[in-house]
């Protein structure tokens, strides 16, 4: 959807449309959250029916409880879904416990700058809860995450509405380009480090599994 598509949708839903994209879409929906938001700030700035402190605020706190069900959703029915099925798709009980010894040691930079990642974003709170990351942390990071992410876009299609009205497209290839280029560069790194990873995943999580 274009920038004018997703600003009519603003016009005439309001906050409702825009929050219930955030709620959604952090808890594994894929819908252009992001992009709506941006829309929504920038109508803010053009006309003054919309208050940027209510999309912020209200924002942040939809798109946490998104990533707070995400994580339930994934943690209570997705590990066991991966444990019994996962061996047909390739992921064999040491892949699994290599993703969670990931999400042990990295889980808070994961959570907390996925939400900037395009493609992945939605995915979170969806990959520490099949991950098990402990849901306390999980809460930390998922919460600062929400803010950093919601402030960042809302602030930003508010104060330069121009500037993102002209270089939406170029920074959404941009985005796509950069999510591609991370999501390779932690197949290589896992690549060349994979049996020490596995190792060290497989002496931590055994030894607290009972081996």
């Amino acid at each position: 959807m274009t920038l004018a598509d997703l600003s009519t949708l603003v016009a005439h839903y309001g906050y409702d449309v825009v929050f219930a994209a955030l709620l959604l879409a952090s808890a594994g929906v894929p819908l252009p959250a992001g992009e709506l938001l941006v829309a929504a700030a920038i109508y803010a700035a053009k006309t003054g029916r919309l208050s940027i402190a209510v999309l912020t605020l209200g924002g942040i706190l939809m798109a946490a409880v998104g990533g707070v069900a995400g994580y339930g959703i994934a943690h209570s029915l997705g590990a066991v879904g991966l444990s019994r099925f996962g061996g047909a798709v390739g992921l064999s009980p040491a892949r699994l416990r290599l993703g969670r010894y990931l999400f042990l040691t990295h889980g808070g930079k994961i959570v907390f700058f996925i939400r900037f990642i395009a493609v992945l974003g939605p995915f979170g709170g969806l990959l520490a809860g099949v991950n098990r990351m402990p849901w306390l942390r999980f809460l930390l990071f998922n919460g600062l995450g929400a803010a950093a992410w919601v402030t960042t876009m809302a602030m930003g299609g508010y104060l330069f509405r121009a500037f993102f009205a002209s270089v939406g497209r170029p920074i959404g290839f941009a985005a796509l380009a950069g999510a591609v280029g991370l999501a390779i560069a932690a197949i290589v790194y896992v690549h060349r480090q994979g049996a020490s990873l596995q190792a060290k995943a497989d002496a931590l999580l055994l030894e607290g599994d009972g081996g």
